[in-house]
């Protein structure tokens, strides 16, 4: 079995883990590995709901202008 070490985790970061971990009643290095096995189970899930909130967002920005007309504002912005 191998060893993973983290090193320079955020202490409030670490605190959370640790409070997860108690409440169910794991090591903290067990409730580390339930959450990365849980992400990699999730994985392709939690990539298709970025992809809905994504399309969610499709027609929603309502602007009278043309795309070029919006193009040119952007440009000009980042010019200035």
């Amino acid at each position: 079995m191998r060893v993973l070490r983290v090193k320079d985790i955020d202490d409030k970061l670490y605190e959370s883990l640790k409070n997860s971990a108690k409440s169910q009643n794991r090591s903290v290095s067990e409730e580390a590995i339930y959450i990365i096995e849980k992400y990699f189970q999730n994985s392709t899930q939690f990539s298709m709901n970025q992809t809905k909130e994504f399309l969610s967002l499709s027609g929603t920005w309502v602007d009278d202008r043309k795309p070029n007309e919006i193009i040119s504002s952007i440009k000009h912005k980042s010019k200035g």
